[in-house]
């Protein structure tokens, strides 16, 4: 099809306004999918992702559309992850496009990733198209909305389409402003190669699937290409678009969107935002904004069974066989036995992954607490990096330790402002600006430790929020700061998995309270189980498990004081010679009380 009629644009929206229902709708007006195919969120094909209502996989299908003025467009609509963990992956399909439809909700508005997704459209110089969903709601304020996205974006109120996905209103509408104000795609078919990979997936029969947008020049199957980055060569097993489901085709030409099926047996090989060109005569230079999918939270994931570790290992490179962002090393731990240190995006891309493992792989897993990556600087000069407690060298060699902090973003209610600067402040946060988006919201502006977001910040959010506040957050710089190894102790044995890297100042509050909390979690022996957080030889606090008593007297009655003497000596050697040799077994639910170590228990 000529390049002036196509049109490659993806929807953007915070989670559950409305994106995926618009795009089953749009599906539908131009007859993509049949009627009898038809399900709800269509391009959500994971379990997951119907169950929670977020878009994890980005996925793309092309459309053919009759305009009113009865001209035939290509469409190609690339469906983008809604949660901030997977910012990287929503800034290549942007990169894909040449517009945006913003979707606001009618009675919630603007919220936290609507705009984080807008700051990433607008750096892409996309053409935004906002439109007002759900419009057909009691609770909807469709024209007050329209006015705060002018006041926000200055894009024009009454150029707003007002639109309602579920019941079918407004859609054509919509279609037809893409076409008038998306801009056709402006790459040089005469131009050598060059194709963006926004995304991949693993198929077992063909390898890597490559999603990709044809820049310049153009494909055919008999095309001999290479990945700029990674330098792998490969000749396509098969080309083609997706409809929504994977038809083949003979090529594809400058401005079309489809998938390479390249034959590579792993993602490492095809990573998100590389190059393809041509093996020979190919492009003198890649595409701009290439980066490497970085973990940011670190947690150990044991099997319950140990012998279930090979079946472990095994789903982890399933896994990683789609999912290039996810990491993972063998590690043990005197408490757990072997199992492995897996890196994630985020606390969400590290709750998918452990729900996926239990759901598809059919696995039992005990998962430690989260931990971020430090820098420690030792002091014979040497720089090494950590991403576990237990990895963390003896303090008399540190220099200092640096962490990670994020700049945050909060956007709620004015009347909550209160409340959540005492939670940030509790956590450490550093407060940079208010800005007000209308009479009653306002965005907070903070920089905080990544260590406090991970753990139970979001949930603490909302629970002051009454469910109001969205929060959003990106990486800001290392910093160094006063931190110590929290080590706990059971039975005067170090447990690794227990360990924590705390600041000083909550060094002893946090001990006590995870100490208090062990005590009611640990069963009890036939001795005293002594439960103790200490600070490098440092005992902070301690408690103990009390034994369970056998009455040995009991059979013992009248006769001389020395007879029960005797007895209790007996049984006082007895369990003298059991604490020495018994082990004390921790429970799962030890290792997640350090989730819960909140600053009002």
């Amino acid at each position: 099809m000529d390049q002036s009629h196509i049109r490659n644009f993806c929807i953007i929206a915070h989670v559950d306004h409305g994106k995926s229902t618009l795009a089953d709708r749009l599906l539908q007006l131009t007859n993509t999918v049949a009627d009898r195919n038809m399900q709800a969120q269509l391009l959500d094909s994971m379990d997951l992702e119907r169950e929670r209502g977020v878009t994890i996989k980005a996925s793309a299908v092309r459309m053919v559309y009759t305009a009113l003025d009865g001209q035939e467009y290509l469409i190609n609509l690339i469906d983008t992850p809604g949660h901030v963990d997977f910012t990287y992956e929503v800034s290549r399909a942007l990169q894909a496009c040449e517009g945006a439809i913003l979707v606001v909700d009618a009675s919630q508005g603007i919220e936290a990733q609507t705009l984080t997704n807008v700051y990433l459209a607008l750096e892409q110089n996309l053409e935004l198209l906002p439109v007002v969903n759900k419009i057909d709601l009691p609770a909807a304020r469709p024209y007050e909305i329209a006015q705060e996205v002018e006041e926000m974006l200055g894009l024009a109120a009454e150029e707003m389409v007002l639109i309602s996905a579920k019941n079918n209103i407004g859609i054509q509408e919509v279609m037809e402003r893409v076409i008038q104000t998306v801009p056709a795609p402006t790459g040089n078919p005469d131009a050598p190669l060059r194709a963006l990979v926004f995304d991949s997936h693993y198929d077992a029969y063909k390898g890597v699937i490559a999603y990709v947008r044809i820049i310049d020049g153009s494909i055919t199957k008999r095309d001999k290409l290479k990945l700029m980055q990674t330098q792998a060569v490969f000749e396509p097993v098969e080309l083609g678009v997706f409809n929504p489901s994977m038809q083949p085709i003979e090529g594809l030409k400058t401005g079309e969107v489809g998938y390479i099926a390249t034959g590579f047996k792993t993602v490492r090989e095809c990573r998100v935002g590389d190059t393809i060109t041509l093996s020979i005569n190919g492009a003198p230079e890649a595409l701009p904004g290439y980066a490497q999918a970085k973990p940011m939270v670190f947690a150990g994931i044991y099997p319950t069974n140990n012998d279930e570790y090979g079946e472990m290992r095994e789903a982890l490179e399933k896994l990683q066989l789609n999912d290039a962002s996810l990491t993972f090393e063998p590690e043990s731990s005197q408490a757990l036995n072997f199992g492995f240190r897996v890196g994630f995006l985020g606390l969400f891309h590290m709750e998918i992954i452990q729900e996926r493992l239990e759901r598809e792989y059919d696995l039992d897993i005990i998962a430690t607490a989260p931990s971020v990556k430090y820098q420690v600087s030792q002091r014979g000069g040497e720089e090494i990096e950590i991403d576990s407690p237990a990895g963390l060298p003896d303090e008399s060699t540190i220099l200092e330790i640096r962490e990670p902090w994020m700049k945050i973003q909060i956007y709620a209610p004015q009347e909550f402002i209160g409340a959540i600067m005492e939670l940030v402040i509790k956590k450490r946060g550093v407060y940079t600006t208010t800005e007000y988006l209308d009479k009653s919201r306002v965005v907070l502006h903070y920089r905080m430790p990544l260590a406090e977001v991970i753990i139970d910040f979001y949930d603490k959010l909302k629970s002051v929020t009454r469910g109001y506040a969205s929060l959003d957050y990106q990486f800001d710089t290392y910093e160094a700061g006063e931190l110590v190894k929290l080590d706990v102790l059971v039975n005067n044995e170090p447990v690794d998995a227990l360990a924590l890297i705390v600041h000083t100042d909550d060094a002893y509050s946090k001990g006590q309270r995870l100490v208090t909390r062990l005590k009611e979690l640990i069963p009890r022996q036939q001795f005293v189980v002594p439960i103790q957080a200490a600070v490098g030889k440092r005992i902070i606090s301690r408690a103990n498990v009390a034994a369970m008593r056998k009455d040995v007297l009991a059979k013992c009655y009248g006769g001389d004081i020395t007879r029960k003497k005797k007895l209790l000596e007996k049984q006082k050697k007895g369990k003298k010679r059991m604490k020495m040799i018994g082990s004390v077994e921790v429970p799962q639910e030890a290792f997640m009380a350090i989730l819960s170590l909140g600053d009002d228990e």
